[in-house]
């Protein structure tokens, strides 16, 4: 660096001053604030950054008590004492002192880069220069997790070199081609100018905006945040930060950032010390000190820029330099010279995220190239011509190549001449309307063939001229297929005269017979109407033959006119005259026939209301039926309820009776029990006894005669005594009977007692062949349930005793109850959990005994059963073990039952058991014989 100094100019004296700046300013940076302890709501620099304060003092020539001041207070002027006021020493925060070094530091920073900049202009030999070559190296686009103003003026500055880009490669090639008509297709691309907009536009961009909210007594981050969304509510480029897909900048609220949709992706900017940020000014304490500094280098750094002008202005007050204002002026600077000259660009690619060598990312490179245009510029290289020379300078540069012959053609022709002459291929050029246009690397194969040896530039001449003679016979071809043209021409004028002539001619006989013609179409449309009448008399109920008649006679009279006006010659008045006759009279007879209809639809309209208000009456007749249908049922299932609580009360009672039974023959059986132990010890005593007299009588040889000894036998308990009592008292004894002389009996016999002792007979058979069936059964094997499990279970866990009396008073009754439950097969109970395959379980029973069952599934036909046909498929415990009349909601009424049983086919069931003998006699059966009959 040392020698890059020396090479511009600068001796050992200027390269200290430069070093001893930069020091200073490194130094300037270092120095930290924190709260004073006293009340006055300043900040002090502490103790740690002592030694870097008089380090900078020493460095910038400035006095260190000074520094120490100007960095934590700032200089006030009041306008009370006259010109010069008073001065007032006004505190600074610690976020304010940190504003202050920070731009204390950039100030003397810029001054020195400027300082150094002119030197390194004052080293060239000259004072100004038409040509220049520029190197522009801008930092590409940036966006990190936390983006703050720095990235912001960043990537407003690639928005406009991206739209500078676009317009001098894609938007001024694109204009040119379609200026000199050469037919390219369009190439489309992204324009970011509402992007550009969005930033720097007049008094709605960011950047106004953020200046307006520095010159407001208390700006704050949030408050610019919020007037940014408020002014670009609806803009395509602004969102919040919560729509980012980034979770890290959902979290940021609304007021503290926005998200600006850029030509390389979307960015999520923080507004935190935006503000801040902005305000690049030098309070005047610290202004006024750099400017008395005791360095010479440093005075001269500041002595262009101060003025006892601006020092006035600036008094009292922190003057506001916005940074991005000035960042916006000095980028359209920039551009207005790029746009001034030839301009070409290099892309930089990051092959990879990682910042590492020999990583190819294939995704992330092609989506850097799609966002910047790219895939757009190499559309149109493909089909672009990027050589192109104006035909006069192409004439001008090979004119002395050609013979005089050649150069006295047009520029334009000589090209055209040339080019064919070179035998290049087409598509390798094409020809604008001033210039022609090459594709990549054609020019120079055109200029090295223009510039080869003398033998084949005289070959060349011999192609233009063979050229030029087959263009100039093309031309005569074309004269003489123009005159062909032409002879065609008048040919077809001619006959178009013809033409004329003939329409004038249709036109005057058209004049003459117009009113017939229209006349002639005005009765036809007439006689079009006719169809009309027909269907109004088809429609018609009465009066259908004299209608029919006029309407013949109408159509007649309308067929006669015609006739009339074919074969005289009749004016347009006669004729309007007669049509308007016979319109009137057609007319009169279709308001003579919609009369009649409607009379007709009237009486039927009639009719139609008598029969509403008959069908009326019958539904409501009806609906009177069905509500004393419905309160019929709802005082059954009153009834039924009633029934259902009184035999639940009486099954209490019984249940009671019986306990109390149950206790008292358990009295009795302990009292028995205690005489038995009592008798026992007796006998026990007297054979004790015995035995002892035996001894003594074998002892004493007397001889003692045995006492018959009167055994009481055992004893049953009372449970077997009274089964066997309960068997004793039985009428019939049925239990070697064969299942043919039950099915007999029931069948036949008049005897009720019988009949109830048979059913009770068959039925415990049915029990005893289920239980011995479900005992045997193989384990894996599922089988049928004849009754739904809830039923089962409360048969097992609730014996009935036998009571002879009660089922012979059942018995005599025969009552009818109907039941419905639901019913849920052994293989679906496991299969669905939810219910949805519940079936509902139909039993109707005649007397104790069921006389008929239906199980109605879902998913499958219903199944109907009857006593006789299918007994063993049909539930074998009667009313009382089932416990269906004790439970709610269970009994329902024989409508119900009866209207599913005939839905599901049951009558016809029935009938065929009926037919075939099968069926058991019940009430059913009775009921269906009796309809039948």
């Amino acid at each position: 660096m040392s020698v890059a100094m020396k090479k511009i100019g600068l001796d050992d004296t200027e390269k200290l001053d430069l070093f001893r700046v930069v020091a200073g300013v490194l130094h300037l940076g270092n120095i930290d604030f924190e709260e004073a302890g006293s009340t006055s709501g300043g900040c002090a620099i502490k103790n740690q950054s002592s030694q870097t304060v008089e380090h900078c003092a020493e460095l910038l020539g400035l006095e260190e008590e000074d520094l120490r001041v100007s960095l934590t207070t700032r200089v006030m002027l009041t306008s009370a004492g006259g010109v010069k006021g008073t001065v007032i020493k006004v505190p600074l925060k610690v976020e304010q002192a940190n504003n202050a070094r920070d731009a204390l530091a950039k100030a003397v920073y810029s001054r020195l880069f400027d300082h150094v900049v002119t030197r390194v202009n004052q080293c060239f030999p000259f004072e100004s220069s038409a040509n220049f070559i520029g190197v522009l190296d801008i930092a590409g686009f940036e966006y990190f997790e936390h983006n703050s103003f720095e990235q912001f003026c960043i990537n407003y500055c690639n928005e406009k070199l991206q739209q500078f880009f676009n317009e001098r490669i894609l938007k001024e090639e694109q204009e040119l081609y379609q200026r000199e008509g050469l037919g390219v297709n369009e190439v489309h691309y992204v324009d970011n100018q509402d992007c550009i907009d969005l930033v720097e536009a007049k008094m709605v961009g960011i950047l106004d905006i953020l200046d307006e909210e520095n010159r407001l007594p208390q700006p704050s981050d949030q408050h610019f945040t919020d007037t940014v969304h408020n002014k670009h509510k609806d803009h395509f480029r602004l969102t919040v930060p919560r729509k980012s897909k980034l979770a890290v900048h959902r979290n940021v609220r609304d007021d503290e950032g926005f998200i600006i949709r850029h030509f390389a992706g979307a960015v999520c900017y923080e507004t935190t010390k935006f503000v801040e940020k902005n305000n690049d000014a030098l309070h005047m304490s610290l202004e006024c000190l750099v400017s008395e500094s005791k360095d010479r280098f440093i005075r001269q750094l500041f002595e262009n820029s101060n003025n006892s002008k601006d020092v006035k202005q600036k008094a009292g007050k922190l003057s506001f330099i916005s940074v991005g204002n000035k960042f916006k002026t000095q980028l359209n600077i920039l551009l207005e010279k790029l746009r001034s000259t030839g301009s070409s660009f290099i892309r930089c690619i990051k092959p990879n995220l990682k910042m590492i060598s020999h990583q190819f990312e294939g995704a992330q490179i092609l989506s850097q190239l799609q966002c910047s245009g790219m895939v757009s510029v190499l559309d149109l290289m493909q089909g672009g011509f990027p050589s192109r020379a104006p035909f006069h300078e192409l004439y001008n540069m090979y004119e002395k190549y050609m013979p005089p012959k050649l150069t006295r053609l047009d520029p334009r022709l000589f090209c055209k001449a040339l080019f064919k002459a070179l035998g290049l291929n087409e598509n390798d050029y094409k020809f604008g309307l001033t210039r022609v246009f090459f594709r990549p690397g054609k020019f120079a194969e055109f200029d090295q063939i223009m510039k080869s040896d003398p033998d084949h530039l005289a070959e060349l001449v011999k192609k233009v001229n063979k050229w030029l003679i087959h263009s100039r016979w093309k031309k005569v071809q074309w004269c003489a297929l123009s005159v062909i043209k032409l002879k065609n021409k008048i040919l077809y004028r001619t006959s178009a005269c013809i033409k004329m002539q003939k329409m004038v001619r249709m036109w005057l006989c058209k004049r003459k017979h117009k009113p017939r013609i229209d006349g002639l179409v005005k009765v036809r449309k007439l006689k079009m109407r006719m169809d009309r009448f027909t269907e109004v008399v088809a429609g018609l109920k009465e009066g259908k033959q004299e209608m029919s008649k006029q309407v013949q006679d109408l159509d007649g009279a309308i067929n006669a006119l015609m006739i009339k006006i074919k074969n005289t010659i009749m004016s347009r008045l006669d004729i309007d005259h007669e049509h308007q006759a016979l319109v009137t009279r057609s007319e009169q007879l279709l308001t003579a026939m919609q009369n009649k209809k409607k009379e007709e639809e009237e009486r039927e309209r009639l009719k139609r209301i008598q029969e509403e208000m008959d069908r009326e009456k019958k539904r409501r007749e009806e609906e009177e039926q069905q509500r004393k249908q419905d309160e019929e049922d709802r005082r059954l299932k009153s009834e039924m309820e009633l029934k259902r609580k009184h035999e639940e009360e009486e099954r209490k009672r019984r249940e009671e009776e019986e306990r109390r039974m149950q206790v008292e023959m358990e009295v009795q059986l302990q009292a028995e029990r205690e005489e038995e132990a009592s008798r026992q010890t007796v006998l026990e005593q007297e054979r004790r006894d015995r035995e002892l007299a035996l001894r003594i009588a074998q002892s004493e040889s007397e001889l003692i005669p045995e006492e018959v000894q009167t055994d009481m036998g055992l004893r049953r308990g009372p449970q077997v005594q009274a089964s066997k009592a309960a068997a004793g008292a039985k009428k019939y004894e049925l239990s070697k009977w064969k299942y043919a002389e039950l099915r007999d009996a029931i069948n036949t016999s008049c005897d009720i007692e019988l009949l109830a002792a048979c059913r009770e007979e068959f039925h415990r058979r049915l029990k005893v062949y289920h239980a011995w069936k479900s005992k045997n059964k193989k384990r894996n094997t599922e089988t049928e349930q004849r009754a739904p499990k809830s039923v089962i279970d409360y048969a097992q866990q609730n014996p009935a005793p036998p009571i002879p009396a009660r089922q012979y008073e059942v018995a005599m009754n025969r009552q009818q109850r109907y039941f419905r439950i639901p019913f849920i097969r052994p293989g679906d109970q496991y299969k669905d959990p939810t219910g949805k395959k519940k079936g509902w379980w139909y039993a109707h029973f005649d007397g104790p005994w069921i006389a008929r069952q239906m199980e109605l599934h879902p998913d499958k036909h219903p199944i109907l059963l009857v006593a006789g046909k299918d007994d063993m498929e049909m539930c074998e415990l009667s009313l009382e073990e089932t416990g269906l009349s004790r439970k709610r909601g269970a009994e329902i009424l024989p409508r119900q039952y009866e209207e599913i049983w005939e839905r599901c086919g049951g009558i016809q069931y029935l009938r065929s058991a009926i037919e075939s003998r099968q069926a058991r006699p019940t009430y059913a059966t009775a009921m269906l014989q009796s309809m039948l009959k």
